[in-house]
């Protein structure tokens, strides 16, 4: 018996079978990109071959959507699972934005840090076993290793390189002996291939969340005369952010090229998607009205695959909407974790979408009929690019939406407006049904109302005493 138990032993530590049960998790997160900015979503400029046939081996969600139409808030949806009425991040920091002589209302400055009782999926991956990393931006307090991961590299609480994407990296953890001539979204690829490599003899969840392509546009340097050279698509057409799309891609193709190598390829589900729209002056979502900011669709819907080799079909679609706070349920699920009923959740596991065979419309019962919805008690500043803001002072003011099936709704607290949008006949967000089709505006704002309710979500109403309606028409007609 002494010898067989010592044979057992002997095996487990040669053939770790625990390591084939579990399957690895690399999520490529990427700051500001677009809902059209990668060729499977009809880029006609810039070059994302490897992501491209990831997605095509995969399964392209249509209708995916951020947390949010800006960085922190989408990112705190992300990682804790939920609305912003229950983090409370609304906005990259606390303080208003814009003129105030522009401002109807106070705002609801929220937090810019997530709090830490806060349990996040990578502690619960973390906490059943998985090596886990967080490599490139962060954004949420000083160290992502607060919540739930091993291993930290450039993460910490601002929201863009600093000194831009060549060295120095001021206080960017890992990346003090950079050389001079390193891009750091090549290093940040770099480092994830390490950790790979490192753990290939354990289940690991890998946050790959660069900061590209958020600014500054800091081309790579070899690559901008090429698309300079290049003739302009009739969507795209900005070399700089050209550069640091194909950046982004020539890693992802050394990323598979390390789990080929490590023989992880089978094991690993590899999601993909973005932080919010696209940013406004350097790229296009048509026929998506908007872009990051804006809360209509080109500023919060977004690029999404799931590539899982035998488990989700090759060349499949879904048009189920989905949005990011579905994450954490899904790699809970995906890691064999039970979710105590401590912490609310607001997201829906996408396994019955993922796993099912392509095709089948049953696929879709195990799913829930669910709305989707954003909550920004605030204001955003508008870029000087501003004719799909809904108005030339700020990309956004304070409002509410909701998506139910093809219906979105949008309520703004200023002045009481509702825009109200089919958007199966509608994408581009140009017909505002509300007035007539007062029922469904209606029954939307019903079911809005009844969440922010659930939520608690604040609504601002204190009248800003620094307005000034005279200002801000001289503003608006000054900008016109």
């Amino acid at each position: 018996m002494l010898r067989f138990l010592v044979l057992l032993f002997v095996a487990g530590c040669w053939f770790p079978c625990a390591r084939a049960e579990r399957t690895n998790i690399l999520f490529i997160y990427l700051d500001d990109f677009g809902w059209r900015d990668c060729g499977f979503m009809g880029s006609d400029f810039y070059e994302t071959p490897h992501l491209d046939q990831l997605a095509k081996d995969g399964m392209i969600f249509t209708d995916a959507y951020a947390g949010a139409a800006n960085c922190a808030p989408s990112r705190a949806c992300l990682l804790s699972g939920q609305y912003t009425p229950r983090h409370e991040i609304y906005n990259v920091g606390t303080g208003a934005r814009g003129a105030a002589a522009h401002r109807r209302l106070l705002h609801v400055p929220g937090t810019d840090v997530l709090r830490k009782d806060f349990v996040t999926w990578a502690n619960r991956l973390q906490s059943a076993g998985y090596k886990t990393a967080s490599i490139g931006k962060w954004h949420l307090s000083d160290s992502p290793l607060e919540f739930g991961f091993d291993v930290n590299i450039a993460g910490d609480h601002r929201g863009s390189p600093p000194s831009g994407y060549y060295p120095p990296h001021p206080r960017a953890v890992g990346l003090e002996n950079a050389d001079s001539k390193e891009y750091l979204t090549d290093r940040l690829n770099e480092e994830a291939c390490k950790f790979i490599t490192a753990n290939k003899q354990h289940p690991w969840a890998l946050y790959l969340t660069h900061f590209a392509v958020h600014t500054p546009l800091d081309a790579k340097r070899e690559l901008l005369a090429k698309y300079r050279a290049k003739r302009p698509g009739d969507l795209h057409n900005h070399p700089e952010m050209a550069t640091m799309i194909e950046a982004v891609d020539t890693g992802v193709g050394q990323i598979l090229a390390t789990l080929e190598k490590c023989d992880l390829k089978e094991s690993t589900a590899i999601f993909f998607t973005s932080d919010n729209g696209g940013y406004g002056p350097a790229t296009d979502m048509a026929p998506l009205k908007g872009y990051k900011g804006t809360y209509y669709e080109g500023g919060i819907r977004v690029p999404f695959f799931v590539n899982w080799p035998g488990k989700v079909a090759a060349n499949s679609r879904c048009s189920v909407p989905v949005a990011c706070v579905d994450l954490y349920p899904t790699f809970c699920e995906l890691g064999g974790i039970e979710i105590p009923p401590t912490q609310t959740l607001d997201g829906a596991s996408l396994m019955p979408l993922l796993q099912a065979p392509a095709g089948q419309p049953d696929r879709l019962k195990a799913f829930p009929d669910r709305a989707l919805f954003w909550h920004f008690p605030a204001y955003l500043n508008s870029y000087k690019v501003y004719g799909e803001q809904r108005d030339p002072l700020f990309r956004s003011r304070p409002c509410s939406i909701i998506r139910y099936g093809d219906w979105k709704l949008h309520e703004y607290f200023e002045s009481g407006d509702l825009e109200l949008y089919d958007l199966k006949e509608d994408v581009g967000e140009s017909n505002n049904l509300a007035l007539s089709n007062p029922d469904q505006a209606e029954r939307m704002l019903k079911r809005l109302r009844a969440w922010q309710q659930e939520t608690k979500a604040p609504i601002p109403v204190t009248p800003n005493p620094k307005f000034d309606a005279k200002k801000e028409a001289a503003a608006i007609e000054k900008r016109n």
